[in-house]
């Protein structure tokens, strides 16, 4: 599962980041009951999405830091499932990280980094990195990528630059890793990538193969993939969260696999509300603009079925 949760911020300053928004006295008006109510809502979500046996691996967005997710994990219903965090702090301005979640008992983490492009440390380099984690899941190896690259904010072309920079180095380590694995690695890249299965910087992925055969699939973009988006803007859904895979996952009849029709975008009626602007429906989001609704998120979550050979 990866859902961009929407501004999951504690409650306290952190002096290291640009978060005066989501303190009590902030334009959001966060406090702590609205904080232990996105807590509990995100908690919902996530049993909800498995059916009450909830996912073994979930990609969160949007994290401030490592405290809110033990606050997620450990102070929630989340708590009878055996979650365990994987967090790295990233450079983004506003503090906002990308975290993975797992159960402890399904699988186990050999290890995990935080990869930023080359040449782009420190101030140079303000956004998300992509989040690297190398996991056992029932004596099979996983690579899993988890993203959000840099925010549209003032236009489609806004930060493209910095989305093509982080696209070139996602791709240069899923062929250092087909490499390393000869083309066998099995290889999971998902995340809020700001763009669709469409954009250029996307295809770029999965337009040609990678290293020793390691070519990239967006599920996403599959012709099963037919609800209409995770994020909805100006009345117009977009498919921004995404799930990829190496080729040689599907249709697989010995260990991890899965198939193009096992990805889906997680719609039940509670994560959506009418829309007041334009006809149709869209997230229920925790704020419209500056005003508190009381939702979950923005955008909606993915879903991918594993199955085991």
């Amino acid at each position: 599962m990866f859902y961009n949760v929407e501004n999951l911020f504690d409650t306290k300053d952190d002096s290291l980041s640009d978060d005066i928004e989501y303190l009590p006295g902030g334009l959001m008006r966060w406090n702590i009951s609205r904080y232990k109510t996105k807590l509990n809502d995100i908690s919902k979500v996530i049993i909800a999405a498995g059916a009450w046996n909830p996912p073994a691996v979930v990609g969160l967005c949007e994290i401030e830091n490592k405290d809110v997710l033990g606050d997620l994990v450990y102070g929630t219903p989340l708590s009878a499932f055996g979650y365990g965090i994987i967090h790295e702090e990233s450079p983004d301005p506003r503090g906002i990280d990308v975290a993975m979640i797992y159960r402890r008992e399904i699988v186990s983490v050999i290890d995990h980094c935080l990869l930023i492009p080359e040449n782009a440390i420190g101030e140079e380099f303000r956004s998300r990195g992509v989040l690297y984690a190398r996991c056992l899941v029932y004596g099979d190896t996983l690579h899993m990528l988890f993203n959000h690259w840099p925010s549209r904010r003032g236009g489609v072309l806004a930060a493209e630059g910095m989305r093509e920079r982080v696209a070139m180095m996602l791709k240069n380590s899923v062929d250092s890793i087909c490499k390393v694995s000869k083309g066998e690695a099995r290889i999971l890249v998902l995340g809020d990538f700001n763009c669709t299965p469409s954009d250029q910087v996307m295809s770029g992925l999965t337009s040609h193969g990678m290293a020793d055969g390691c070519t990239l699939v967006n599920l996403t973009d599959h012709k099963m993939a037919e609800q209409a988006g995770t994020y909805r803007y100006q009345g117009t859904w977009e498919k921004i969260d995404q799930v990829i895979v190496s080729e040689n996952m599907l249709n697989r009849m010995d260990g991890v696999t899965t198939r193009p029709e096992n990805f889906r975008i997680f719609s039940p009626d509670f994560l959506l509300k009418d829309d007041q602007k334009f006809p149709g429906r869209l997230p229920f989001s925790t704020y419209r603009g500056y005003s508190y609704q009381g939702g979950f998120s923005d955008h909606l979550p993915v879903l991918l079925d594993l199955e085991f050979h």
